[in-house]
């Protein structure tokens, strides 16, 4: 389904699907060929930067990998971290809309201004790409250095909805503060969003 064309102006739903997730299964994996099985790869990875791929013959799936994955709790701080670090800015495949998007700013920012970039770019929808169309995030995700907080704060927003949370990561003495975002959306531009986020924040 990720290759049914929609109507300008509507996602295909396979693919806000993909985006939305933090686990993605491929089953019937000895049904297809290696070179069909990138191309799965591929087109999921160039949507969701973010998601855990999972690959499957008649849907055996260990629950370990699917169950507990503290995708949206402060326990997952560490491994975030680590997660975030080799997330790449990905170019449009099969859904023209979605990609993935990245970027990192240091040093420590203040809450209220962090809230303010947000709110501009999930609640007023003004921040616009190069072209003058609404960027719009269907997912964020994030590890942000909060002036005033020892620990990480995770941030993270699925369409409008969005929420901070103080992880139990604190952040080393001589450690480089940073903030580290990724996007998921349509119409994403990094350099323009990166630029509105270091002028708000």
């Amino acid at each position: 389904h990720l290759t049914e064309e929609k109507p300008e102006g509507l996602v295909n739903e396979a693919s806000r699907q993909v985006a939305l997730a933090d686990l993605v299964i491929i089953n019937k994996t000895d049904l297809v060929s290696g070179e069909e099985l990138d191309k799965v790869r591929t087109s999921v990875r160039s949507i969701n930067g973010l998601v855990k791929i999972v690959e499957t013959q008649r849907s055996r799936v260990d629950l370990s990998n699917v169950l507990d994955l503290h995708a949206f709790d402060s326990l997952s701080g560490i491994s975030l971290q680590k997660k975030l670090e080799h997330v790449k800015t990905t170019r449009a495949h099969l859904d023209k809309g979605i990609i993935t998007v990245t970027f990192e700013v240091p040093g420590n920012i203040k809450e209220e201004n962090l809230h303010l970039f947000i709110q501009n770019l999930l609640w007023e929808k003004n921040v616009k790409d190069k072209t003058g169309r609404t960027m719009d995030v269907i997912r964020l995700k994030g590890l942000v250095s909060i002036q005033g907080k020892s620990h990480q704060v995770i941030v993270q927003a699925v369409h409008e909805l969005y929420d901070l949370e103080e992880t139990a990561v604190a952040w080393k003495e001589d450690e480089k503060r940073t903030n580290r975002l990724v996007l998921i959306g349509r119409n994403l531009d990094k350099e323009t969003v990166k630029e509105v986020f270091i002028a708000t924040v």
